[in-house]
Parts: C-alpha cells; structure tokens; sequence
C-alpha cells in the first residue's frame, strides 16, 4: 500500500484536486452527436460491453437495432431477453464460427446479407443506436468491402449512436471511431481450465 494512502485529509486533497479537474472537462464538453464505439482485442466481454449499452438505450426509452453477424449457429441469452424487449430490430445473420461452416462464399453471403440490414438501419433516424455485433470478424476475413462500411457509419444520422464489437478492428475503423477499447485476456475458463461456455455468461 502507497504511504499515507489512508490519511484522511491527504485523501480530500487529492479527491478535491481531481473533482476540480473533471468538473472542468466536464464543463468543457458540451458538443452533442452520435457516437462510434469499437469494442476489439482477444478479451472476454465485448459482445456483453455493447449489449448492456444496448439495455442502457432502451433504459432512455430510444429505438436500437441489432446485427449479429457471426453467432447465428446458437441462441443466446441476449437474443432471448432483447427480441422480447419494445423497441428492438434484432437480426442474427451469422451461420456460426467460421471455423464452423469452412465455406468462404456461404459466409460472403451471409454477411453480405447482414450488411444490407446493417445499412439499411444506419441510414433511418429512427434508429438511436444500432449495434454491429462481430462486424471486425467479417472484415478481418475480407467478407464485406471495408471502405462500403466505413461510408455507411460515417454517413449515418448525426446523433445516431454505431457500436461495432469484435476482435481484429480494422485500423481504419478505430481511426474513424470515436471511442476504442480493447480488450485483453488475463485468465479465461475455457483456455486454462477447460470449462465449456456457460449459459449467461458466455451464452
């Protein structure tokens, strides 16, 4: 433990200090648009990270959309709970892993098919948030033009909210986003001890 780090009044100097920062940034920040979030790296949680902005949207009463374009060989525990949910497009346009269906123009096609749902909701205003759930692994794999989809989310709605998960981003999509998180591994249940995906956690 760092030195003084429970003296009380070294505490409210330095709490003091930062609520003195972050009121100014606060109040400096007061540019109102939709936002491009990209959820990448090989850790655990971004699906889970863009579905629980997903349930925050519908928390605000807004309008959002789903396209899933791997996970179509299962159903999970977010397909069950959100398709029941008002105000909710959900569309699962995978057919699986790619490892899984070994037939690259099936999986063009899928996500070619995915895709045009994908654009057809960037392009409604009606749409507060649209999410693009493993859209990075249908561009790692060259399934759809890249520049298409960087056109279609940069010319969305302006206060349309896009948020784009899966590992490999694209480094032109993170250029284009405008916030970027990626996640890394530390432990995994599957990696180290062989413990198979599990129902609300992985599924």
């Amino acid at each position: 433990m760092r030195e003084n780090a429970k003296d009380s009044q070294r505490h409210a100097e330095r709490m003091a200090h930062k609520q003195k920062i972050m009121n100014e940034r606060i109040a400096q920040a007061n540019k109102e648009q939709g936002v491009l979030l990209v959820l990448t790296g090989p850790g655990k949680g971004k699906s889970s990270s863009g579905f629980g902005m997903l349930a925050r949207a519908l928390g605000h009463g807004m309008k959002v959309g789903v396209v899933q374009f791997i996970k179509g060989k299962f159903q999970t525990g977010e397909e069950a709970f959100f398709r029941r949910q008002p105000g909710v497009e959900y569309h699962v346009m995978g057919e699986g892993y790619t490892w899984d269906t070994q037939d690259r123009d099936r999986d063009v096609q899928a996500a070619e098919a995915a895709w045009a749902e994908a654009s057809r909701m960037l392009a409604d205003a009606s749409f507060d948030l649209v999410l693009l759930d493993e859209l990075n692994i249908a561009l790692r794999y060259e399934y759809l033009d890249l520049d298409r989809v960087l056109d279609d989310l940069q010319g969305r709605p302006a206060m349309q909210h896009a948020v784009v998960t899966g590992r490999h981003a694209p480094e032109a999509l993170i250029e284009l986003a405008d916030t970027v998180t990626e996640m890394r591994v530390v432990k995994h249940a599957f990696k180290e001890q062989g413990v198979k995906a599990q129902k609300g956690i992985e599924l």
